[in-house]
């Protein structure tokens, strides 16, 4: 006799599923950055076949909330700073009660929590269950209760993050329709003037993060010998970049610090041959135009969570014992990312081989 070892109160697909044709508002919860809001697209477009008639709603950190504009699934965005993603709270505030009255006020039917494998649910559930929202499904590992009334254990952590919220769908009665990302680049998007035309390289050397960049002089290196390939070479980033940007483009690339929206960016990431970049939003939206991409990939986070599966890319790292570490500043050398520039020079020349 098989012993069902589940915990009695996680919830078994097919028993109680959500009635979804009979909603009328929904809010999917992922505020965080805007390579985690790319990657809710095949969220979105599961939850569009199977409440057709439905509002859908992100509700999006400021820094995320950019990216919803370019998922033609989402009907609205809520835009907050959120408690769990807060490091400074004052002691004794409710610094989500605005938010609850916010949520309450629009009345959804359902809200579903996504996570990456180390963040936790409950909180958001809470807030979600003070704003009167009847159905609360998330992923976890451990019982918390009533919070969420669709509670499903998590997958192993290794899951891709796509295929980890696709399983939270599938579980409560949301078939999948496909796990590849893709954006709606908007009609007026634009491209600098110095590329159009012409065949070009992007190169993004940001990251949300110091532990998650790649050294500026690498990047030089590979702005280089991009150019002498023949290519016009690109090197992109935030309005907070600037010198970043300047110092990778030298006196061979253009430099374009905070002069595009995410929808030129996209725009301009769809015509370029290859795209290299650190482990950030920028290589999840390659990935969803279907660019070729060199990805940087830091110890941060592990490689098959996050690696782009729409397009053709390399991952390069390296294994370390610390990885996957989390941290904002590494402690020790970037050992994780000890890659010359002449090994991603080389991954970009056989991907673009690959396109010709």
């Amino acid at each position: 006799m098989q012993v069902d070892l589940r915990h009695p109160a996680a919830h078994r697909p097919g028993h109680g599923d959500p009635e979804w044709r009979a909603m009328r508002r929904i809010l999917v919860v992922r505020p965080d950055n805007v390579g985690d809001v790319l990657m809710t697209g095949p969220v979105f477009r599961a939850l569009r076949a199977a409440a057709p008639t439905a509002h859908l709603d992100l509700l999006a950190s400021p820094a995320g909330a950019a990216a919803a504009a370019l998922l033609p699934e989402i009907d609205g965005v809520v835009t907050a700073s959120v408690s769990w993603q807060q490091l400074d709270l004052v002691p004794g505030a409710d610094p989500d009660a605005a938010l609850v009255d916010d949520l309450a006020a629009r009345g959804y039917d359902a809200a579903i929590v996504l996570t990456s494998f180390s963040q936790s649910p409950w909180p958001a559930a809470e807030v979600v269950r003070r704003a009167g929202v009847p159905v609360r499904a998330g992923l976890s590992k451990e019982f918390g209760g009533g919070l969420l009334t669709h509670w499903v254990p998590s997958p192993p952590d290794e899951e891709h993050q796509v295929d980890r919220m696709l399983g939270l769908l599938a579980a409560v009665g949301v078939p999948s329709r496909g796990a590849a990302l893709a954006v709606r680049v908007p009609d007026d998007a634009a491209t600098p003037l110095a590329v159009v035309g012409t065949r070009y390289a992007v190169v993004a050397p940001g990251a949300s993060c110091p532990s998650r960049r790649w050294p500026a002089e690498r990047f030089a290196a590979v702005v280089r010998g991009l150019a002498a390939d023949g290519l016009t070479v690109v090197v992109s980033g935030t309005e907070r970049e600037p010198e970043l940007v300047d110092a990778v483009a030298g006196d061979v690339g253009v430099a374009l610090a905070g002069g595009l929206g995410l929808g030129d960016l996209a725009a301009l990431l769809a015509g370029a041959e290859v795209v290299v970049a650190n482990n950030s939003g920028g290589v999840h939206l390659a990935d969803a135009v279907g660019a070729p991409v060199v990805e940087l990939f830091a110890g941060t986070e592990t490689v098959d969570q996050y690696r782009p599966r729409s397009t053709r890319a390399e991952v390069l790292t390296r294994p370390v014992s610390c990885a996957p570490c989390r941290q904002l500043v590494c402690p020790f050398g970037q050992e994780c990312l000890a890659i010359g520039p002449d090994e991603v020079l080389a991954a970009a020349r056989r991907l673009r081989t690959v396109a010709v």
